[in-house]
């Protein structure tokens, strides 16, 4: 389409220079005077002496003489001097002269009118071009959608992995655009609309384009946000045309990215013009999806990370029917993803791509698929000749903690604490039960504050968490608090993070999971919590003072007691810390097998 619009703007702008340049060939050669001879001012005079001039014509920047001989008519010309004896000497001469103003009637009109008009007509072109996807007023009405015919798409479910369920469901889809035969016949009916619904870098809209690819039916692909612009009714518009296309390219699939811009639940008393437009061009969608028959094969497909925002009129029978979850793959997924984006890179025989999904726990597709960009440019900078688990290893350290500094200047005494407030996470963590095992400890600074870091790796995927679990994962984020007391009897800034991320957990399980033995299994927290992002939002609450000030207490107690708990375990374990921080001073960086060494050591 960008092509298309390209090929019809240029004709006009050589159109334009091409009229300019028309008028200054009119200018120059057509109403200028005939090709003459160009002599020096002296010699101009000279003849002026001789009597040879019948007539002299005397210009701002010029003096011509006319000569006469039978039928012909000879023209001189000489570059005009300030010379007053001239006009006495033409008198004197008896020659016939007279002067001539320059004519500048065609510059002015380039200047003055066409000009102008042709620099408005240009500047109006890019303006109402970039609104529109058309070229004129009208055009901002237009759909902006990129339309796909059949297999340009270039993307089928071989490109898509980790989302096995996801697959499946949609696999009817496609069979109802390639067969649609065979379900009206017996009276079924597809679903209108699909919304898929996950995190972002999941792959929604990759997925999408593999149904149209799969189908071999045009694509139409647009975002949310392209519907709206700064005049009223535009979005409406474009609404209605992007159907009116799709009904012309059936069987075919309007895929609506980041659907939530568009979609968002309507309010009572809406405030402001932008809110209303947005709201106009809502309901516009939804009449235009009421209007049309699912047996023409127009399929909706949309994509949101927050479905919880959307109107409940897009979600309910007959719209937005289907409902899909794209989600974080497991690990099986994130080995069969990482397949897929290392089939064009060059790895070294020794890499097993089980323990790199293994050590990506959490990782969308887009994420693996920046490890894997990451390790090849890693591997490129070292020039070696195939990508090692080095390379994967720093990658993924990079996703994680952020680049590494090891340039940056820290003060021996704040190395030192650095040192044992790592100490702390990682003896804690192999201390209690059920925390994740520790991978690596370092106290090379990594992206904007991270001074040092323990990275702990989960042995299995989990989706549920126990309050002992919970608890664990308190006392790992408050080792590195309690090293600084049990070792310097003072306390640091560095835990700001650590006691921010611990107090979250401790209020977790008082208000929402319910478990603190006070309150009971009670949640005090209502309203739309995000389900996919990790964004602020400010819950309903709905308790008196009193419960307000036990709650209070109870996160209180649970962080002192849980504080309580790992300071017996670093005392108990006080010779292994103060090693351990003399071994990360040195060596700055400690593998979890090393450091599981040094706790199994009888010191």
């Amino acid at each position: 389409m960008d092509k298309e619009k390209e090929q019809r703007q240029i004709p006009f702008i050589w159109i334009a220079f091409g009229t300019l340049f028309a008028l200054l060939v009119i200018n120059f050669y057509i109403f200028s005077s005939a090709p003459s001879e160009q002599i020096s001012y002296s010699e101009f005079k000279k003849m002026v002496e001789e009597k040879k001039f019948n007539e002299v014509i005397i210009e701002p920047n010029l003096v011509k003489g006319i000569i006469k001989e039978k039928d012909k008519i000879k023209e001189v010309k000489a570059v005009k001097v300030d010379d007053p004896e001239l006009i006495k000497l033409l008198e004197k001469n008896n020659i016939k002269f007279s002067g001539k103003q320059a004519d500048t009637w065609l510059r002015d009109l380039l200047l003055a009118w066409v000009l102008p008009i042709i620099i408005l007509i240009l500047v109006w072109r890019f303006l109402f071009g970039r609104l529109g996807a058309g070229t004129g007023m009208m055009a901002v009405g237009k759909s902006k959608a990129k339309i796909y015919i059949e297999t340009d798409t270039g993307v089928t479910f071989n490109d898509v992995a980790g989302v096995d369920e996801a697959k499946e469901e949609l696999k009817e889809v496609i069979d109802f655009l390639n067969h649609s035969e065979k379900y009206l016949r017996l009276g079924g009916k597809i679903p209108k609309g699909v919304l898929l619904v996950g995190p972002t870098g999941t792959g929604k809209t990759l997925l999408a384009k593999a149904v149209a690819g799969e189908a071999k039916v045009p694509f139409f692909s647009m975002s949310g946000s392209e519907f709206v612009e700064m005049f009223v009714g535009v979005g409406a518009a474009r609404v209605r045309d992007l159907f009116a296309q799709a009904e012309q390219k059936a069987p075919c699939i309007i895929f609506i990215d980041e659907i939530d811009a568009l979609g968002k639940a309507r309010i009572a008393a809406p405030i402001g013009g932008g809110y209303e437009e947005r709201e106009h061009t809502l309901q516009q969608l939804l009449v235009e999806m009421d209007g049309f028959e699912s047996k023409k094969g127009i399929i909706i497909m949309a994509a949101t990370n927050r479905p919880e925002i959307l109107d409940p009129a897009l979600l309910r029978p007959g719209r937005f029917d289907r409902h899909i979850l794209v989600d974080r793959p497991d690990i099986k997924g994130r080995e069969d993803i990482l397949k897929i984006h290392t089939r064009n890179v060059k790895l070294s025989s020794d890499i097993d791509l089980r323990i790199i999904a293994a050590r990506t726990p959490g990782f969308a597709g887009a994420d693996l698929a920046n490890v894997v960009n990451e390790a090849a440019i890693l591997a490129a900078r070292k020039d070696k000749k195939a990508v090692e688990l080095s390379d994967f290893e720093e990658a993924i350290n990079r996703a994680i903690a952020g680049l590494e500094k090891k340039k940056k200047v820290i003060s021996k005494k704040e190395k030192e604490i650095i040192a044992y407030h790592e100490s702390g996470h990682a003896i804690v963590a192999e201390s209690v039960p059920n925390a994740d095992k520790v991978h690596r400890v370092s106290i090379i600074p990594r992206g904007i504050a991270a001074l040092g870091y323990t990275l702990q790796l989960p042995t299995e995927d989990r989706y549920l968490l126990t309050k002992a679990e919970l608890l664990d994962r308190l006392a790992v984020l408050l080792g590195g608090r309690v090293a600084e007391e049990v070792i310097f009897n003072e306390i640091s800034t560095g835990a700001q993070n650590d006691l921010e991320r611990a107090t979250a957990i401790a209020r977790s399980m008082v208000v929402e999971y319910g478990m603190s033995d006070t309150l009971g299994p009670v949640t005090f927290e209502t309203g739309k919590k995000p389900m996919f992002l990790d964004i602020g939002y400010t819950p309903t609450s709905e308790f008196s003072d009193e419960t307000s000030r036990l709650i209070d207490e109870e996160i209180k107690k649970i962080i002192n007691e849980t504080h309580g708990r790992v300071k017996k375990i670093l005392e108990n374990k006080k010779d292994k810390l103060t090693t351990l921080g003399k071994l990360l001073i040195e060596k700055e960086v400690i593998e979890g097998d090393e450091l599981r060494k040094i706790l199994s050591t009888n010191i």
